[in-house]
């Protein structure tokens, strides 16, 4: 029998109403009809009311209760998770030639708010970016001659000339979600960007500017980057990712000079070598330093050529240009994909800022609660003062006041944005009359951050000496992601009886499992676990391996089937890295999927509609087939391994309001681009499609006809019953008066 915590008392509104009306003849006989509308009845009604607004208040008791034991037990709610992303910002005007640096935390507006997370040194010039594209087939086919010409021109020994066009690349600051591949789509594995001052007259101070910034030091200039996220092996190897050796380059030489190229300094890098999104500051040289060749042929007839950047047929472009940065990886790769790239960019979260902010006066209690400013608080942001004699002084917070000593401390909660002081035993108290002060915290968080592109567009910026700045423009290229709102009262009750199963620490299937799924800043799907396997030499009954295979979160029943990504698998890696046990191997994995299609043929009830039936038919069998819940059997998703049979499908089809009967099914499977109908052994005989213990089904293709003699037996149609045999349709053009 469940537990469920008992109503004190459970008497209704009409049980009270009753239980009064039955009291009247013992109390009062002479009242002998107390009808509906005798105002007698009416106060009756109202005491009735009013005693079961009490017994609804009393009945909260047990709940009020659970909550409080919650709390007893020290462990307290998850706060929300702050959305993160990356803008880059420009003035908004042609008329500036300086640079401005920007405060840090400033304010984006929009339909939930950021903050800028560093100082931002803003430079008065923008980026294009472009690279060397290869000809294809045809064009070089084209331009034999041309191509045999140029090796002349620039006295090349035969078939060495690889001839490129310059193309642009994340134009009109937008991101290639797919990934830009800098050593398969470009001739030299080069990303190529022009630093472009607003207009020619300028193109001087703004070189003046890179070369010196106002403190004397050298300019920094943020370059935002956000690698390509490509599909990986679902079972890949999981562990941190290898910096990208690379380098960055400015051009520092003029028309009619060899190719020459300072490297820049990088200050710091967010990226951790491409590894994930982030900034890049990267110190820039002296002015006199920095020079950039117009690449106009009738200058110098080496435009381009060679180690020289790409050459640029814009004569409005090419006289604004100020440099030339690239960007080329060190060593050789089999692949760099980049999403996105943009100069002036700064890391932004979805957080809020508040300094300076009196919270409470202490009245010398034992265990005194205060409020702070807002709710889901960063705890590495939170300062708290308490004044003490003739000032503040600054408070340190800790896990457990019940380890505290008689020292300055109080403890956070951080969901909820309350601290909370000692006992005088266990923590200090504030002494009675004494103010306490927040000197800086950061809140916030929750999924309303996961912003589209180009959503946030206002910011409140001020420069280092507090002067606001105005006319700046926002571009935000890429979505904001990673937003998890705060944990409720019930989802903490459903997870805190399994921490103290666990003990936060992953030991056995469930402990994976329960940890697994909730893994912060993560909406888990599906958590499976495959022990003593080692997924990349697909062996079972290795000692000492489990393998956990996450599936990610997905609304829609709709191919693709869920796939985690890269980031995805680290993170879960990263958080069950730290509580499995020492002996254990771990590995994270996704899900290897098996292509299939399915074709059936059906017989629909006179009445029905045959469109709605067969629509029918093709959700049901992808709800069925589904990785996630509600697929499979259990409505679980369904199970790894398990087979995939023609007969319980059938039963599915079958179960399909308006479907008559079934008169056929057949599967197939993918090979190469096209599709082999799986063999059926004998006519009465089912078909199967068997499949290993960490595959899953993926169905990509339902054909779903009405037709009594069976299933289609090719998928990439169904048969026109309307055209003949060897008929070629031929079009028959008018006459025109």
């Amino acid at each position: 029998m469940p537990i469920r915590p008992p109503a004190l008392d459970d008497r209704s509104f009409d049980d009270l109403v009753e239980d009064l009306l039955s009291r009247i003849p013992a109390h009062t006989p002479e009242w002998s009809n107390p009808r509906p509308g005798d105002p007698g009845r009416t106060l009756i009604d109202l005491f009735a009311w009013l005693a079961d607004t009490l017994l609804y208040r009393a009945n909260l008791i047990p709940e009020k209760q659970r909550l409080t034991f919650l709390r007893l037990l020290g462990i307290p709610m998850r706060p929300a998770i702050p959305a993160t992303g990356l803008v880059s910002l420009h003035n908004d005007t042609d008329t500036t030639t300086e640079a401005i640096v920007l405060q840090p935390f400033a304010t984006l507006t929009g339909p939930v708010n950021f903050e800028t997370l560093t100082e931002l040194s803003l430079l008065p010039m923008t980026a294009e970016c472009y690279f060397k594209r290869p000809l294809m087939e045809e064009e070089r086919s084209d331009m034999t001659t041309l191509i045999a010409g140029l090796e002349q021109v620039y006295r090349l020994p035969p078939g060495t000339a690889r001839p490129y066009a310059t193309s642009p690349i994340f134009a009109n600051s937008n991101a290639d979600f797919q990934g830009f591949d800098l050593v398969k789509r470009t001739v030299d594995g080069c990303l190529w960007m022009a630093l472009l001052a607003a207009n020619r007259d300028q193109v001087a101070a703004v070189k003046a500017t890179l070369g010196q910034s106002d403190t004397g030091g050298r300019q920094l200039l943020n370059v935002g980057i956000m690698p390509g996220i490509q599909a990986i092996d679902p079972f890949t190897d999981n562990s941190p990712i290898v910096p990208i050796p690379l380098t960055w380059e400015i051009s520092s030489f003029k028309d009619g000079e060899p190719p020459n190229y300072l490297t820049l300094d990088v200050i710091a890098d967010s990226t951790q070598g491409l590894t994930r999104r982030g900034v890049m500051r990267l110190a820039l040289p002296a002015a006199s330093l920095i020079q950039s060749p117009t690449l106009e042929v009738q200058t110098d007839i080496d435009a381009g050529v060679g180690d020289r950047p790409p050459r640029l047929d814009m004569p409005e472009k090419a006289e604004r240009l100020v440099a030339w940065l690239r960007l080329r990886p060190t060593v050789r790769m089999e692949s760099l994909a980049l999403s996105w790239v943009g100069i002036n960019a700064v890391e932004i979260d979805q957080r809020q800022t508040f300094t300076n902010r009196i919270i409470g006066q202490s009245n010398g209690a034992p265990q005194q609660e205060f409020i702070l400013p807002g709710q889901s608080v960063d705890a590495a942001s939170l300062e708290i003062q308490v004044e003490m004699g003739e000032g503040f002084r600054p408070w340190q917070a800790i896990d457990d006041l019940a380890i505290a000593g008689r020292d300055p401390v109080f403890q956070l909660d951080s969901e909820a944005g309350t601290i909370r002081f000692g006992d005088g035993v266990r923590g200090l108290i504030p002494e009675a009359g004494k103010r306490i002060r927040v000197v800086r915290l950061r809140s916030g968080g929750g999924s309303a951050g996961n912003l589209a592109p180009a959503t946030l567009t206002a910011i409140n910026a001020r420069r280092l000496n507090g002067d606001p700045v105005a006319r700046l423009k926002v571009i935000q290229s890429l979505p904001t992601d990673g937003g998890v709102d705060a944990e409720t009262p019930e989802e903490a009750e459903q997870r805190i009886p399994s921490l103290f199963r666990h003990r936060d620490r992953a030991v056995t299937e469930t402990d994976y499992k329960t940890l697994a799924a909730a893994t912060p800043g993560l909406r888990v799907g599906r958590v499976e676990i495959l022990p003593r396997f080692k997924p990349h030499q697909r062996l079972g009954n290795i000692p000492g391996v489990v393998s956990v295979m996450v599936l990610p979160f997905q609304p829609t029943i709709s191919p693709p089937s869920p796939r985690p990504d890269r980031p995805f698998l680290e993170t879960v890696h990263r958080y069950l890295e730290a509580r499995r046990p020492l002996g254990t191997e771990l590995y994270v994995i996704g899900c290897q999927y098996v292509p299939l299609g399915i074709s059936v043929g059906i017989t629909v009830r006179n009445g029905a509609s045959q469109e709605t039936v067969l629509n029918n038919v093709r959700e049901s069998l992808r709800r069925f087939l589904w990785a996630l819940p509600p697929g499979g059997t259990e409505q679980q998703g369904w199970m790894l391994g398990k087979t995939v049979r023609d007969r319980e499908l059938e039963i599915i089809v079958s179960q399909v309001a308006g479907v008559n009967s079934v008169s056929g099914i057949n599967l197939f499977t993918r090979e190469g681009e096209g599709w082999s109908m799986v063999p059926r052994p004998d006519r009465c005989l089912p078909v199967e499609l068997a499949l290993q213990a960490w595959e899953l089904p993926e169905l990509l293709s339902v054909v779903a006809v009405v037709d009594d003699r069976g299933a289609p037996e090719d998928l990439r149609g169904v048969p026109n019953p309307f055209a003949s045999a060897g008929a070629v349709a031929v079009p028959v053009v008018p006459e025109v008066c």
